[in-house]
This record gives C-alpha cells, structure tokens and sequence, in this order.
C-alpha cells in the first residue's frame, strides 16, 4: 500500500461506490473470443516451426541471455499483443491482458510436473494464498473440470469462484502442453463471512471474466522448462481514472503469472 497513495484512493473508489459496478456486455465478450480465435491460429504455427518455446524464435544472442536468466532461476516474461492485420482489435467496455513466461525447474522430470499441475485437490495448498480451494470436479483421460477460489490481494481483496475445462496433450516423451478455459467466474460478496454470496456472473466489479491458460512442458537440460501464456479479460477502466488505474490493474496478471511459474518451480524442487 506504500507504492502510490492515488492507488489507494482509487481502489477505495472501485471498490465502495455502486456506480462503479459494471456489466459484461455481448460485444465485449465478443471481441474477447475473437482475440482468443486469432491467438490460437498463432500457436501450432509455433510447433511447425520448431519454436516450442517463445524464446527459441528470438536472436541466438538473446536467446543464449535469457537461457541463462532461466538457469539462474530467474522468470521471463514478456507482454504480448494479437493483432488484426496489424492493428490492435479493439475490446469494447473491456481489457485484455496478454502475458507469457518462462520458468526452469532443474532436476524435474515431465512426469512429475504434470502430475502436480493435474493433482488439483492440491493447488490450494501450492498456490497458497492465491488459491483458498481446489477441486478436482470430473477427470476423463485427458480432459479435468476443475474448481478454484481465487484471491487477489493489491490494495483492496477480491474473491472468485472459477471453474475451467483443461486439456492435455502428450506430444512425445520430453514435451506435453495443456489448454484451460475459464467456463464459469463468480466473485463473491462477503467471502468467508455469514453473508457470504456470489455477485451475478458477469455482473460485478469487473476484476475478471475470463481467463484462458496455455501451458508447454519440455524436459531437457537436466530438468523441465515451464512456459505458461495467459489471456484474461477484465472491465475496462473507468472514464477519467485511466492515467491513475491502469497502470495498476494491467501489473497484476504479471504478477499473477509469475508467483504461478515460481510455486510451481517450488513444489517440484
């Protein structure tokens, strides 16, 4: 609460005055789903190239630097834009926030780490405190329902309900990736207390709608290369609280990411 005093103001604002309540319109998870479309045309087009990781399709010199930044446990990450013949694709009464990183966890092996991302039951015990519960809803092959309650503390607290479809996928012995959709965000009213209950989904302060992760596993090197890219869609900001919001809304899916990749690194060391 120390980085800035016109945050707190602001979330205070947010957070306490109905006005600010908004509503996830058609159009807004439209365009949403559209950004989703034109990213995922972009991501088998990396496995036919041989990139299976962001960074191996960068410069050798930058790519040997940030090899190195993995291998002294260090997070990559990089903010990442979807375009529509080279134009931004506008998002009508909302944001996307578009990030990728990259972790290594030495001595790993690609056994172990799917096995802890898909004991589920688990993450709230690893993700701790971002994840309260967890649940393993239905598991067919592949293919897991699963439940989280979320909590984002910055300034102000914001609990969600969330449940997602995920889907593995084992392309050979060393590599694997994974998709998981967000198919259900409620945030909660009073979490934790008597009164305790969902907002209307949809219907709320607009902290998240959506949420989609990409994952890609390789082992070599002696351990497991991680990378996890992540599209999320909240409200937009508030006309005339831009210059003092969004700096702040748009660090936290970073940060979000990056305590993701390092517990997961964590609980596998």
């Amino acid at each position: 609460m120390h980085r800035c005093p016109f945050l707190i103001i602001a979330a205070i604002l947010l957070n306490s005055c109905p006005v600010w309540a908004v509503e996830l319109k058609p159009e807004t998870d439209a365009a949403f789903n559209r950004y989703v479309q034109r990213s995922e045309q972009r991501m088998p087009k990396d496995l036919q190239s041989g990139f299976f990781l962001r960074i191996d399709g960068l410069p050798i010199q930058q790519r040997e630097e940030l090899y190195q930044q993995l291998k002294r446990g260090e997070v990559v990450t990089e903010k990442l834009e979807t375009l529509d013949r080279g134009a931004s694709m506008p998002v009508p009464g909302g944001l996307i926030h578009h990030w990728i990183g990259v972790a290594f966890i030495p001595g790993a092996t690609l056994s172990k780490t799917l096995a802890l991302l898909q004991g589920y039951d688990e993450h709230s015990r690893i993700y701790a405190p971002s994840v309260l519960r967890s649940k393993l809803v239905q598991h067919n092959g592949d293919d897991f329902e699963v439940y989280l309650r979320l909590r984002e503390t910055e300034i102000v607290t914001v609990v969600l309900d969330t449940e997602y479809d995920v889907h593995y996928i084992r392309l050979d012995s060393t590599r694997a990736c994974s998709q998981s959709y967000s198919t259900r965000v409620a945030e909660l009213e009073n979490a934790g207390q008597p009164g305790e209950h969902q907002k209307p989904v949809g219907n709320d302060s607009g902290f998240l709608w959506r949420l989609n992760s990409y994952w890609r596993f390789w082992e070599r090197d002696g351990g497991v290369y991680v990378q996890l890219e992540a599209i999320s869609l909240t409200r937009d900001i508030p006309e005339g609280l831009g210059w003092l919001v969004r700096p702040f809304i748009t660090s936290i899916p970073r940060e979000s990411l990056v305590f993701t990749l390092n517990r997961t690194r964590e609980a596998l060391k």
